[in-house]
């Protein structure tokens, strides 16, 4: 793991992005991530819907509710 001096309470974790060693402080602009490159490619991801949650909803085409009520 990299060390600061100037950082004495310094924490490192993993980057979501490139698994690499990333400081989560203050001094780290892009924190969790390790760099602008790879906070920018998860933005991405998320800006082209490759990151869903998955919908309890039926599909437009389906009634809501007990078919049985309607």
């Amino acid at each position: 793991m990299p060390q600061d001096s100037t950082l004495p309470l310094a924490k490192w974790v993993v980057c979501p992005s490139c698994k690499g060693q990333s400081l989560y402080a203050n001094s780290n602009a892009f924190r969790p991530f390790c760099s602008e490159r790879c906070k920018n490619i998860d933005f991405g991801a998320w800006a082209s819907a490759s990151f869903s949650l998955p919908a309890d909803a039926p599909p437009d085409d389906m009634v809501f509710g007990d078919a049985r009520l309607q």
